[in-house]
């Protein structure tokens, strides 16, 4: 009964209190997610490594959030771009991703990374390079080809040589996670593989 009673208020909660964005002051930040401060409340508020790395404490900063409810928890997940949380809550229409998966995918691979292979079918890509499980990474293709739209010009090309520079970079000591970081950060319209091995070994550094 008491569960019962626990699971309608935190429904109710969730009704009266849905963010759909928030601006506030940073007071700390942690490997997963940052303090908010906002209205006198600190809001638990998580988000991608690459967001978390561009905060300071102390500063003002916006997010396009999304409010995940199960049993007995309410998870505050924060993006920078409205675009970030279109494509997470795309995800979430996946049957069997949830906010931690969807978000850890967003942390592997760029939005536009991602739209690309999917909308073209290259479910190979997202196992190989981004490092999603085969199973899901079909799945995501399947259900959501048809709705990510088309990526940008180039960006075939781009995750074809991705799978390249990836081999190449862990051959020269690179892990696969500072490989993929790297990646995610070379420009899309730089297409050829030596391009992009070129530019990811120059955000990684010289051994």
């Amino acid at each position: 009964m008491y569960d019962v009673l626990a699971r309608k208020s935190l429904v109710l909660m969730y009704d009266v209190f849905m963010i759909g964005y928030i601006e506030g002051t940073v007071r700390a930040i942690r490997p997963t997610y940052c303090i908010l401060l906002a209205g006198g409340v600190g809001y638990k508020v998580f988000a991608t490594k690459e967001a978390l790395a561009s905060l300071k404490t102390d500063t003002s900063i916006a997010f396009w959030t999304h409010l995940a409810v199960r049993e007995d928890i309410l998870d505050l997940y924060g993006f920078i771009l409205e675009e970030e949380l279109r494509f997470f809550n795309l995800l979430l229409s996946v049957s069997g991703i949830g906010p931690r998966s969807a978000l850890s995918i967003l942390d592997i691979a760029s939005v536009e990374t991602l739209r690309s292979a999917i909308s073209g079918g290259n479910a190979g890509y997202l196992t190989s390079v981004s490092g999603i499980g085969k199973k899901t990474a079909e799945k995501i293709v399947l259900e959501l080809r048809d709705k990510v739209g088309l990526g940008i010009d180039g960006s075939g090309e781009a995750l074809s040589g991705d799978i390249d520079t990836l081999d190449a970079l862990r051959a020269l000591g690179y892990s696969a996670q500072e490989a993929r970081e790297a990646l995610r950060k070379v420009p899309a319209d730089i297409a050829n593989s030596n391009e992009r091995l070129r530019e990811a070994l120059k955000l990684l550094g010289t051994r």
